[in-house]
């Protein structure tokens, strides 16, 4: 049988590295980018989407509102009705509209556009939240630019 000895030698090694693997550890449980959904009480698909959020790194924080409050909001912020769907976010300064995908919203924060931010109009199934992806329908995620005008920035094929 091997006898083990604890040097201080290893222990304070042992400890730099359980110190430098820390931040590694925060990230995956939420110390990403925060984002802030509003988003009906009632409403599953919501949830979904920001369990896949939570599951990719982000820091989720939510608030309730339904009806015209929600639409007051999306409009004060810069979402065009056509491409409205059923929860608003913000994130270090966009508007994230619908069920717009973890790569997109994560290209957006590091291309930085000059935009409003990205929607996913109405509710595709087969986009985060809204049901397998391996039996999606097409979809399209928009680029909203500050003068209401929208681009195709990514699109999803059917699965």
């Amino acid at each position: 049988m091997t006898e083990v000895t604890f040097s201080r030698r290893r222990l304070l090694f042992g400890g730099a590295a359980l110190l430098a693997a820390s931040p590694l550890r925060a990230m995956a449980q939420g110390a990403g980018p925060s984002i802030h959904v509003l988003k009906d009480p009632n409403c599953g698909c919501c949830g979904s989407w920001i369990e896949i959020l939570e599951g990719r790194g982000f820091r989720v924080t939510t608030e309730p509102g339904a009806g015209t409050l929600l639409m007051n909001y999306k409009a004060a912020n810069g979402i065009p009705q056509e491409m409205v769907s059923c929860h608003t976010a913000r994130v270090e300064g966009y508007m994230i509209e619908g069920h717009v995908p973890v790569a997109d919203i994560r290209r957006l924060l590091d291309e930085r556009p000059d935009a409003v931010g990205l929607a996913v109009p109405g509710m595709p199934y087969g986009s985060p939240g809204m049901g397998p992806e391996s039996e999606r329908e097409a979809y399209e995620v928009f680029l909203i630019r500050g003068d209401g005008s929208t681009e195709v920035y990514t699109s999803y094929a059917a699965g």
